[in-house]
């Protein structure tokens, strides 16, 4: 598979169906899906989910790119990385990112951020790119923040999970802070 965006570590490519197997790993377990927008998945849902995201790697215009990561010299999946478009805004976008909870605390969430931001920046020619994660993630205030992200805010009552909604805390970076600070 192609590989579309690299770092000193990782590398990003197109997902395809036979990812959705070593996806399950991230998507199906509740420490990574614990600050998600939604419990974990099953099987079926992650296949499910895989074949959506591959149909919208063709799509014209391309509105989403869902782009696994995986350690810049090996095939093992290890997490994975989204952009999407904001259909408002079409020079804006969202990102996020997952990781299997057997690679946390290495420095991976970082440099998928940074990843993310060459794809909307460099690649796509974006302005604004922003994200959002639960109060209780700590771990991703440091990663979007190392990685050059601005926190904006909360979102009052924003995710309905786990039966009772939660905040979301917002980060965005704009096109002339990232230039500014490559």
């Amino acid at each position: 598979m192609e590989t579309l965006l690299t770092t000193p570590r990782l590398r990003f490519r197109e997902l395809h169906g036979d990812d959705a197997q070593a996806l399950h790993a991230v998507y199906g377990d509740p420490r990574a899906t614990e600050h998600l927008s939604f419990e974990p998945l099953s099987p079926e849902q992650v296949r499910q989910l895989t074949d959506r995201w591959v149909a919208t790697a063709t799509a014209d215009p391309r509105t989403e790119y869902a782009l696994p990561v995986l350690p810049r010299d090996g095939e093992e999946l290890i997490g994975l990385a989204r952009l999407a478009m904001d259909p408002h805004q079409p020079e804006a976008a969202t990102i996020g990112f997952a990781l299997r909870p057997d690679h946390w605390g290495r420095g991976y969430g970082t440099e998928t951020v940074r990843a993310l931001m060459d794809l909307a920046f460099g690649s796509l020619g974006l302005h604004r790119l922003w994200a959002a994660r639960s109060p209780a993630n700590t771990a991703s205030h440091h990663v979007l923040t190392k990685a050059g992200m601005v926190e904006e805010g909360r979102i009052r009552g924003h995710v309905h999970v786990r039966g009772a909604w939660r905040d979301s805390v917002t980060y965005s970076v704009l096109e002339e802070e990232w230039r500014a600070a490559r």
